[in-house]
């Protein structure tokens, strides 16, 4: 009975680890795709003269 009980307890503490890893992985997309939009896209400035050109 002592190793059910210890197999039931490691499940309950595998499942609230799978949980708290999902809701990380979600916060961080979350947080990837918001700021994707609020970021405007920049345009290029013409200032490629500053480096020597390779080969």
């Amino acid at each position: 009975m002592f190793e059910y009980e210890i197999a039931t307890a490691r499940h309950a503490d595998l499942i609230r680890e799978a949980a708290l890893y999902r809701r990380v992985q979600e916060a961080k997309e979350a947080r990837r795709a918001s700021s994707r939009s609020q970021e405007p896209e920049r345009r290029v400035t013409g200032q490629r003269s500053r480096f020597t050109r390779a080969a």
